[in-house]
């Protein structure tokens, strides 16, 4: 087959989630024979033609010029070159910035969409911007031959509303198997001695209502904030949070050896997501071994099951805070753990998006 990938930043991941998928199912297809395209932005660190036999396709990117709307160029003259390509199957990741494009995509190739999460529920979007991502959900399930939903919340979501049958193929990760104590002194913390929580600083990851329930416990442990904060309400959790020496804000960190071992060596984690499909997060988080205090929505339980606390609101955080060990819960922990050889291994991932395009080619011969 001959496959493109659009939709993300480009290959090798230098970014997140979708990045990290298409680095990973581009190199397998490429293993497996088939001609394999992936689009990465004109300015990607990487600028050679080839990636562990994928080919690259370079297209200019404005958004470092223009900001958010600049992706919507990027997508048109990703889906543009796409047209000159002959693709048999063309994998959209995400559409909020491509849907609007859809009359222009290439009529003989056969569009994959993956749905991602509830990109309009997101509250960091105005009411207007909510709307139009709304439309564009619209357009991406109107479009696409087959869509891919990674959570089943997302795949029920779109049979109920569109009545548009998708394949629920979840995300992946990696078990982490390689701990290294040392790495804690650069974040003046010691083993299960401290919490943390890992996410973009944003209202629907329930950053506030966690540390709001972390000043009730008056816990003496420190909790770890870890994501970029240069944003206005990053600015604002610090600010309100100030007097709180226990809450230590890190801003991002990118070195996922750094992660996996804060991970593995935390009391406790904190997932406050609420918004999207299976976070890639929170797989991590379970392939590291950490005890996940999750938020209770039915995104997070259908991958968390019974294998995690729950919380709603600061109180729950506080009296959780209070009681909840690690080393209270240690079956939690492995049960999450298999879960991530099992059932969210990045071999098992792969081989289920290749069984959909096998199945997708040859319901249209």
């Amino acid at each position: 087959m001959k496959i493109a990938i659009l939709g993300t930043r480009g290959v090798p991941n230098h970014y997140g989630g979708f990045e990290q998928f298409a680095d990973f199912f581009s190199v397998f297809l490429a293993k497996k024979g088939h001609e394999v395209y992936v689009y990465n932005s004109h300015n990607h660190p990487f600028q050679e033609k080839m990636y562990i036999g994928v080919h690259i396709l370079h297209q200019y990117d404005p958004e470092f010029k223009v900001g958010t709307a600049g992706q919507f160029i990027y997508d048109l003259n990703c889906i543009l070159d796409s047209r000159k390509r002959n693709f048999d199957i063309i994998l959209q990741l995400g559409y909020t910035s491509s849907s609007v494009w859809y009359f222009l995509l290439p009529k003989k190739a056969l569009i994959i969409t993956n749905m991602d999460g509830l990109e309009w529920k997101r509250t960091k979007y105005s009411k207007p911007v909510q709307k139009v991502l709304k439309f564009a959900e619209k357009l991406a399930v109107k479009s696409s031959d087959y869509l891919v939903s990674d959570s089943i919340g997302i795949q029920k979501y779109l049979q109920k509303k569109y009545q548009k049958n998708s394949t629920y193929i979840a995300y992946g990760a990696h078990q982490f198997l390689n701990s290294d104590v040392s790495i804690l002194q650069e974040y003046k913390v010691k083993p299960q001695e401290f919490n943390m929580i890992l996410a973009r600083l944003e209202p629907e990851n329930n950053i506030e209502t966690i540390l709001d329930g972390i000043v009730l416990s008056k816990t003496e442990t420190p909790i770890l904030v870890i994501g970029k904060h240069e944003t206005k309400f990053g600015v604002y959790l610090k600010n309100k949070f100030k007097a709180t020496p226990t809450i230590r804000f890190l801003g991002a960190v990118y070195n996922m050896n750094h992660l996996d071992n804060l991970r593995y060596y935390s009391n406790l984690y904190f997932h406050g997501h609420s918004v999207g499909g299976t976070n890639p997060s929170l797989l991590e988080a379970m392939a590291s071994r950490a005890l996940i205090i999750a938020h209770d929505n039915d995104f997070n339980k259908a991958i968390l099951k019974q294998n995690a606390h729950y919380f709603s609101d600061a109180e729950d955080v506080q009296k959780l805070t209070s009681k909840i060990k690690k080393s209270d819960n240690l079956q939690f922990i492995e049960n999450n753990f298999l879960a991530i050889a099992q059932e969210f291994n990045w071999d098992l991932i792969n081989g289920q998006y290749l069984q959909l395009f096998e199945k997708s080619i040859s319901e249209n011969q």
